[in-house]
């Protein structure tokens, strides 16, 4: 290896560590107001959401993606445990693929 790969791999390494680093050494002396650690909160499942939800309506049949998809969102509101979700639109989504 050369002096530039070096320094570019420990330019990298810099560039992805300063910011994983930064919130936790400022976390003690700073706090975030209320409504922005409340938003903070939801991007997971966005972000989430947005992985699965393309998955959902790409596919041979479309129907079935959707069905299992609606089937998680209601039981998830009905604030099911996670695992029995999972496994109650995987199960609708097979039934309604072989109805398909």
């Amino acid at each position: 290896m050369n002096s530039t790969t070096i320094s570019i791999i420990v330019g990298m390494m810099l560039v992805t560590y300063i910011p994983r680093v930064l919130p936790g050494l400022l976390s003690d002396h700073y706090r975030l107001p209320k409504a922005v650690e409340r938003w903070l909160q939801n991007i997971p499942y966005a972000a989430l959401g947005a992985l699965i939800f393309p998955g959902i309506i790409q596919g041979d049949t479309p129907i079935v993606g959707v069905v299992g998809g609606l089937t998680a969102v209601i039981l998830s509101l009905m604030e099911w445990h996670l695992v029995l979700v999972m496994a109650a639109s995987i199960l609708a989504a097979l039934f309604t693929s072989w109805f398909m």
